[in-house]
């Protein structure tokens, strides 16, 4: 008993130092993939076929996760309206949670989820056959010919599905608070302004594009680092999703205030 409680401290230690080292790797991976990106002519064509790859596998999930969350928001959004006399506010609350919260999240999620897992894997299969030691012999940086362009694929798609996941809200939103709840279409839109601003859509699709990059740059690390057989690339996957998950939620956090305190909200 004694032993093992005396073990305990250093057990934590060890997996405090673990998580700091991978997180400095993964600072290390994600600056060495941007530090190449003026040379365009090294990963242009790999940029344009994972930005169709994520576009294909993300705007379908996407729009089907965007019109339940528009419908949900609105529904309930519409009780507590309704109840409170107020029901023609229920476009402005819904365009601005959509804008301000859920769509930045939505799309980098699904771009990790969909999108990062498949990146994920299409690494850790290059490690575990050793191509990724083959090009570093051959004198190619592997971050520089494959992780860059990811990360730039990553961010912008992003960025496009934060205003699909918008889009698609909205329209949700509109079917229930219209057409099932008896709002008439000229207050819906017209509340749909009152709340907003030009730099709320600014920061979203800016928080949208930084957390395409985080999705990226994660799933590349967990790849290219990951254990050998296909266990190890499984692993590695789940890891890259939920640890995207926690770190998209507190670049959210870190984001919104500091965006509160330099822009405040419109009352």
């Amino acid at each position: 008993m004694v032993l093992s409680l005396n073990k305990a401290p250093d057990l934590a230690r060890r997996r405090i130092s673990s998580a700091l080292d991978e997180t400095g790797l993964l600072c290390v991976t994600f600056l060495e993939g941007i530090r190449r990106t003026w040379d365009l002519r090294q990963w242009w064509g790999e940029f344009i076929e994972q930005c169709w790859f994520l576009a294909r596998v993300t705007s379908v999930p996407v729009m089907l996760i965007a019109v339940p969350l528009g419908a949900t928001i609105s529904l309930q959004v519409g009780d507590i309206a309704r109840q409170l006399g107020a029901q023609s506010g229920t476009g402005a609350l819904l365009v601005a949670a959509m804008i301000q919260q859920v769509a930045p999240l939505a799309a980098a999620l699904l771009v990790s989820g969909v999108g990062g897992s498949a990146i994920t894997s299409d690494m850790g299969a290059r490690n575990i056959r050793d191509e990724l030691s083959a090009m570093e012999v051959m004198g190619i940086n592997p971050i520089h010919r494959l992780v860059t362009p990811r990360l730039w694929a990553g961010s912008t798609i992003s960025a496009l599905l934060c205003s699909v996941v918008i889009l698609a809200g909205v329209l949700g939103g509109y079917y229930f608070n219209v057409i099932q709840q008896g709002v008439s279409p000229g207050a819906f839109f017209d509340g749909a302004t009152t709340l907003l601003q030009f730099s709320d859509l600014v920061i979203t699709l800016l928080k949208a594009w930084i957390f395409g990059f985080i999705a990226a740059a994660v799933a590349c690390y967990m790849g290219m680092n990951c254990d050998y057989g296909p266990v190890g690339v499984g692993r590695a996957v789940n890891k890259a999703v939920v640890v995207t998950s926690i770190v998209v939620f507190a670049a959210n956090y870190v984001l919104t205030m500091i965006y509160q305190v330099l822009v405040p909200p419109r009352m």
